[in-house]
């Protein structure tokens, strides 16, 4: 989608937020998010309606919803679907991609102190009926794979990106109010939220991104480009990490929370085998003219430099993509760029790669991942000022 602006487009953050209730470490999160959900649905409109009643929470339409359409052209068939794919039915909430993220190795894994229990739960049973809510603001708070996520409103620029992400986190600090003062008839509890994507203990949650984009640009090229940038991207934008393996299995620092967590280089899921490019395809616009760029790799930042970077980075890739297709340059100048070893193995190694030394495999020789970074800065300036789009004749 390019504009005059080549870092206007609509955008879109999601943000799943871990959830625990002090002193209880079993407390079931399904039951501690949806109850906050509607907590906050109970306050999140302040005012009367026509009859003098309390403002109605406002639920969400899920008939555009299409988990299942994949950016490489066509549709999973819904029966070979992982049921944690089926995000779509408001009136079975999708489970977690699995009870472990090392589930090959859960046989070896000691049972749970506390047995096994019959699902669904009495908690769970008595869960509220509306486990999402539209909020005022344009946002949508609801129950993602056990976890209260907060998706922003569209938005057009990073820096209004950054406005409504961290938004999010002002929602965050009201649910947990509403929640421990009972709002909307719940039952008073006390929950504590984290802006983060791993618990440590082999959890992992998503932060994602979302960016429209011309569906004229090929897959190939699309994500040829995207995995290296992505790979290579939590050196200005990842949140950082205590531990290394999913389930800090050794002691270390890296830069990513979510790098120990991607599986696969391409896919349609999210919650299993995760990918550094994900195909889930829902443009929420004319689909025959534009994909929706799902990016699951990322990390939740609380600081709004990071979040302002990552949003305009991709940004600007995406523009200099289309523009290059439009012109049937291909990859253009970040062909050299494209890696040509294990691209998950390298995410691995850059990730704990703290002292920036680490040298990936590119077609055009070893980089490491700031050269790589600074190599997309070049091509994307060399674009900008040919099309008049430098810092001196950019449009306001």
């Amino acid at each position: 989608m390019r504009t005059q602006d080549p870092v206007i487009r609509p955008v879109g953050l999601e943000t799943e937020y871990g959830v625990l209730q002090p002193g209880n470490p079993y407390a079931n999160p399904v039951a501690m998010a949806s109850n906050l959900v509607a907590a906050y649905g109970a306050v999140s409109r302040p005012g009367l309606e026509a009859d003098g009643a309390p403002a109605a929470a406002v639920r969400w339409d899920y008939e555009g919803e299409d988990p299942l359409a994949d950016l490489r052209g066509g549709r999973l068939e819904r029966a070979a679907a992982h049921p944690s794919m089926l995000t779509d039915d408001p009136g079975h909430l999708a489970p977690s991609g699995q009870n472990d993220p090392q589930a090959e190795h859960a046989e070896d894994l000691p049972p749970a102190p506390w047995g096994n229990r019959p699902r669904p739960s009495a908690a769970e049973e008595a869960l509220p009926r509306a486990t999402t809510t539209v909020l005022a603001n344009g946002a949508r708070l609801y129950v993602d794979h056990a976890h209260p996520e907060y998706s922003s409103p569209e938005v057009l620029t990073p820096h209004d990106a950054v406005v409504w992400d961290r938004a999010g986190e002002v929602v965050a600090r009201e649910a947990m109010a509403a929640l421990a003062a009972g709002a909307g008839g719940v039952v008073a509890d006390e929950v504590v939220l984290y802006k983060n994507n791993v618990d440590g203990k082999g959890a992992a949650y998503g932060s994602h991104e979302n960016y429209l984009v011309d569906r004229a640009l090929p897959f190939d090229t699309l994500a040829g480009a995207l995995i290296p940038f992505l790979v290579t991207r939590p050196v200005f934008a990842g949140a950082g990490r205590v531990g290394l393996g999913q389930r800090s299995q050794r002691a270390g620092f890296q830069m990513s929370q979510r790098a120990d967590y991607v599986e696969n280089d391409i896919g349609l899921q999210t919650t299993f085998n995760r990918p550094i490019v994900n195909t889930r395809d829902e443009p929420h616009a004319d689909s025959s003219r534009w994909r929706r760029l799902h990016v699951i790799n990322g990390d939740a930042n609380r600081f709004d430099t990071p979040i302002y970077l990552k949003v305009a980075s991709t940004s600007l890739l995406l523009w200099y993509l289309e523009r290059a297709h439009e012109r049937g340059e291909g990859l253009g100048q970040i062909e050299a760029l494209v890696l040509t070893a294990d691209p998950v193995e390298e995410h691995w190694a850059t990730s704990r790669d703290v002292t920036l030394r680490h040298r990936l495999a590119t077609a055009g020789g070893p980089r490491t991942a700031l050269e790589i970074q600074r190599g997309y800065l070049a091509a994307i300036r060399q674009a900008l000022v040919a099309d008049g789009l430098d810092g001196e004749h950019a449009p306001a």
